[in-house]
């Protein structure tokens, strides 16, 4: 899917703030930019990128063995068994681009209407990666609000969910952000989709993905310097940091990333909270899935901070913000930004 933009040729819901780009002097710190994320060891070595994609390779050829075993057990015909097919998706910082040395990758199989949940994918799937000598700390979660397998291969740690699509066979190249690919599905599912559906569209969403994610580097690093970078605390978390970055980039589309720090800090420190950031226009959808929408649902209304993702079916991404934790962010925004203007 192509860049997408509106009817006016921008991205995001309003137009740019500012067209303008780089200068020499922009371009200077931008280096000084990238150099201090280097010596900080936020990039992962060419060995350890390697070994993560020989991991998915042979996670993306166990979840297939697995599907045609099941298939097969479950008493279906040979023909069957050999279109039957399951794939795996990543999302979240690694799909990004900006995760560092040894984080997680998170990861979504998408599996055939046939293969449950609960007996194919907790019971099934998990035994087959028990018996696997390169998987370790094998560890199923299938009661939280998304169930999870979290696991090891060859020490790269995986959190694995589980899409249990309406389709008889899933094809090699399903595209996640068609939303009829939520039709017929259960809020597992849906939940399950939605990591893989918000992490793409934001991808399509900025204007420059290599500004974007040397900007949302530095941004995620700087919060968790500054002790605001927690869901859990009622700070945010990293979906929350991508879409505010995500933002900046759209209303300076041609700046540079030591532009975009300043930038970000400049627009969140004044920013009319409660008024919601967007990348995109919310959309009612024609599934009847429930959508952020503070006119219509009374919880909406109480949100501090919100953050909105720009997949169906759009949501608050930091509704754990309160009244505090968003006083001490934007105290934090204001400190960053009389920084940037120091000569």
């Amino acid at each position: 899917m192509s860049k997408a933009k509106n009817n006016n040729g921008y991205l995001g819901v309003t137009e740019p703030i500012s067209l303008s780009g780089p200068t020499e002097k922009d371009l200077m710190q931008t280096a000084e930019v990238e150099k201090y994320l280097s010596d900080a060891g936020l990039y992962e070595s060419q060995d350890e990128a390697v070994l993560r994609e020989e991991v998915l390779g042979k996670l993306d050829q166990t979840v297939k063995a697995w599907i045609r075993k099941a298939t097969r057990i479950s008493g279906y015909g040979e023909q069957f068994v050999h279109e039957a097919n399951a794939k795996i998706f990543t999302f979240g910082s690694y799909r990004l681009g900006v995760h560092g040395p040894g984080a997680d990758i998170d990861t979504l199989c998408v599996g055939p209407r046939h293969a449950t949940r609960n007996e194919f994918f907790f019971r099934w799937l998990h035994d087959m990666l028990a018996e696997m000598p390169e998987v370790s700390e094998l560890h199923p979660v299938p009661d939280a609000h998304v169930p999870v397998l979290g696991f090891k291969i060859n020490g790269v740690s995986i959190d694995l969910l589980y899409a249990n699509l309406a389709h008889a066979v899933i094809p090699e190249d399903l595209d996640l952000s068609q939303d009829n690919i939520l039709h017929n599905v259960d809020e597992q599912t849906v939940r399950s989709l939605n990591g893989c559906r918000v992490t793409d569209q934001i991808l399509r969403l900025v204007p420059n993905i290599l500004s974007f994610r040397t900007t949302l580097r530095f941004i995620r690093y700087w919060g968790k310097c500054r002790g605001v970078y927690s869901n859990v605390m009622g700070f945010l978390g990293g979906i929350n940091w991508a879409i505010l970055v995500g933002r900046i980039c759209q209303l300076y589309p041609n700046a540079s990333p030591s532009m975009l720090v300043s930038r970000f800090f400049r627009v969140y420190s004044k920013w009319k909270w409660p008024n919601p950031v967007m990348l995109c226009h919310i959309e009612e959808g024609y599934l009847g899935l429930p959508v952020w929408d503070p006119r219509r649902n009374y919880r909406d209304r109480g949100h501090q901070m919100p953050i909105i993702t720009p997949a169906y079916p759009c949501m608050n991404s930091s509704y754990n913000v309160s009244v505090s934790t968003r006083y001490v962010m934007i105290q934090e925004f204001t400190r960053a930004f009389e920084i940037c203007q120091r000569p």
